[in-house]
């Protein structure tokens, strides 16, 4: 709005809705603007906000520590209680003198800004500096040491809880994503899916699997109760699908042809767009789907993709048979599984 409209425009503005412009309100000065005093004050109230949020970023690395998390639902409790009254009060402390501060001490007089072209003259530049050295006098910024120095502490301390927050991510991958658990003679059994069992981790034969059967399936040895070395993260990467067609269906690269047994082949259940579970399959087409995405593979020529937005095929498992008649890798995947970004930069 004009300085026009705000002083002349109310007939104008009558033509167009019949409503009169009822102008600016009658501007009431502060009790900060005349009184030295209580500018004072003012303040020392936003200073003690800004310390109000430097004791609560300091709190809650203290409360990090003093009440650490474990698998009791106590300590999680305590642990969320005290680690977030501390982020909630350095937060709100900045918050809180930040707006004391405009409401009290900054300029307070109305002001309108036209609107005009933006570009980079020398002109526009000029007058951006001169905004920023209006903003500096109209805020206090510069004659308020008070204030100006426990912002930027307040500010300073304010991102370390998130380096704590970052800690409890666990260490860098490394070269973590690139391997899964599978291994030249890992037997192949059913995904126990849940509660493992003695029948659940039974090794596959490969006489059991029927043309058009689909099963989920991880390593051996995985379900084991003594088994620390296998965290949830590391199972979840080496699942697989395991599927049977006739092969006379299946169009194989020669150098992969040895990979399958009679029909039998396996690829990573985790789908190559962003990790999501490719978990349905369709027999008669042979298709796998992600219900994530609706990316959609091809079992019949190496699960290369034939919909949707992932970028490259499943990774395929190889797998033979060993002396006993069961279904086991001959290796581990050839290629990383899980989504396209985790190879970039892997040679």
């Amino acid at each position: 709005m004009t300085s026009k409209e705000h002083s002349g425009g109310g007939s104008q503005l009558e033509e167009l809705n019949g409503f009169t412009n009822p102008g600016l309100p009658e501007h009431k000065p502060r009790l900060t603007d005349s009184d030295p005093k209580a500018q004072k004050v003012a303040e020392r109230q936003v200073a003690l906000w800004f310390l109000l949020s430097m004791i609560g970023t300091i709190w809650f690395i203290v409360a990090y520590f003093l009440f650490p998390l474990e698998e009791s639902m106590q300590s999680i409790r305590l642990h969320t209680t005290f680690v977030g009254l501390g982020a909630a009060l350095a937060m709100f402390g900045i918050g809180a003198g930040a707006v004391l501060w405009a409401k009290n001490l900054m300029s307070d007089h109305e002001g309108i800004d036209e609107r005009h072209d933006i570009n980079g003259s020398e002109e526009d530049q000029a007058i951006a500096l001169e905004i920023l050295h209006q903003a500096n006098e109209e805020s206090g910024i510069g004659r308020r040491p008070l204030i100006r120095n426990t912002l930027i502490a307040a500010l300073a301390l304010a991102p370390l809880p998130a380096v704590l927050v970052f800690r409890d991510l666990g260490p860098l991958p490394g070269d973590s994503l690139f391997h899964t658990l599978w291994d030249k003679g890992v037997r192949l059994i059913r995904d126990p899916g849940g509660i493992p069992s003695p029948e659940s981790e039974r090794p596959i034969r490969a006489d059991e699997v029927t043309i058009g059967s689909a099963y989920h399936v991880l390593p051996s040895g995985i379900g084991d109760h003594d088994n620390t070395d296998h965290p949830i993260n590391e199972k979840a990467k080496a699942a697989v699908l395991l599927m049977r067609i006739d092969p006379k269906e299946l169009k194989e690269d020669p150098a992969r042809a040895n990979w399958s047994h009679d029909g039998i082949v396996a690829y990573s259940k985790i789908c190559t767009h962003v990790g999501c579970p490719v978990a349905l399959y369709e027999h008669q087409t042979h298709h796998l789907l992600c219900p994530c995405h609706q990316s959609t593979f091809d079992v019949t020529e190496h699960c290369k993709v034939i919909f949707g937005p992932a970028k490259r095929p499943l990774p395929q498992l190889p797998i033979t048979v060993d002396s006993e008649g069961y279904l086991v890798a001959q290796s581990d995947f050839p290629e990383p599984v899980g989504p396209t970004f985790w190879e970039i930069n892997h040679p």
